[in-house]
């Protein structure tokens, strides 16, 4: 399943990504640092909800409380807590 969710307080606007179970890939964003946030998504591509949360939930982005990086942590989680409750 294709989810999108809306960032709050980065450069990036959207992430988008799918879902299947608790299985991220075909990550993308809009807006942000390009290179970077092409090496996170090809990073993650792959990973469970569980090992994104691990390695990017917390992330900060210069004076920023979130980065990127952390907002797709909160993304995945919500997308799972989303999609756990269709089935």
């Amino acid at each position: 399943m294709r989810y999108t969710y809306k960032t709050q307080n980065t450069c990036s606007v959207e992430i988008s990504f799918d879902i299947n179970g608790n299985v991220i890939t075909n990550v993308s964003f809009v807006g942000g640092c390009n290179g970077n946030l092409k090496a996170v998504s090809k990073l993650v591509d792959g990973y469970t909800v569980e090992q994104i949360e691990d390695k990017l939930l917390g992330n900060t982005c210069g004076r920023r409380p979130t980065s990127c990086a952390d907002q797709l942590a909160r993304a995945v989680r919500q997308a799972y807590n989303e999609t756990s409750t269709q089935r």
